[in-house]
């Protein structure tokens, strides 16, 4: 999904829950992964890799600036045959520590192996982020160890895909700078006031 469409899709979402759901939970990864400087793993499923979410991922990666957001792909099927970006096996969850980041998109049950894998990367100190079901849907186990989760329920108006799509657009967006007080822009005012009525400098 390219930019358009994603633009003329936030069109159709506007006033629901979704555009502000999927920018807050983007904001969380950004502002976890940014703030410890990288270290972003994703994780799928055994019968769902979220190929589309990390190549979306390296792309924002590379068109906000930001090198932090590109992930590395963690899969459960990954043979040292495999290319590189490729060939990272769960393994390295158990290698997580304090100041990286672990997303897990989840399409059903992730299973009892994954979930100890990320209670022990949480454990050991990672940020623990969930994209999936929800709780009362398999995820409950999931949603309840993670710092940040965003569902995404079986039958809601959009499915996993579309949401992954939504996420990874909002997630390279610049953060809006915190506005200014009253008095701020007084005193912008006021020095704007002083420069226009000061008289020319001399000339020599």
């Amino acid at each position: 999904m390219d930019a358009v469409r994603v633009a003329l899709l936030r069109e159709v979402l506007a006033g629901t829950e979704w555009l502000g759901a999927t920018r807050r939970f983007a904001g969380a990864l950004r502002g976890s992964v940014v703030s410890h400087g990288g270290g972003l793993l994703l994780v799928g499923t055994p019968r769902y890799e979220p190929w589309h979410l990390a190549a979306h991922l390296v792309d924002e990666a590379a068109w906000s600036g930001t090198p932090e957001l590109a992930p590395t792909l963690v899969r459960h099927g990954a043979r040292a045959a495999d290319p590189a970006h490729l060939a990272v096996g769960l393994g390295r969850l158990a290698a997580a520590r304090r100041g990286e980041t672990l997303l897990v998109v989840s399409a059903g049950g992730p299973g009892v192996p994954l979930l100890e894998r990320v209670h022990d990367a949480r454990r050991a100190g990672a940020t623990v982020l969930a994209l999936g079901p929800g709780e009362g849907q398999g995820d409950g186990d999931l949603a309840s160890m993670a710092h940040e989760a965003l569902a995404v329920p079986e039958g809601a108006e959009l499915d996993l895909d579309t949401v992954q799509h939504l996420v990874s657009a909002a997630v390279g967006e610049q953060p809006l700078p915190a506005p200014r007080g009253r008095r701020g822009f007084r005193d912008r005012l006021s020095r704007l006031a002083d420069q226009l009525t000061s008289p020319p400098p001399a000339r020599w």
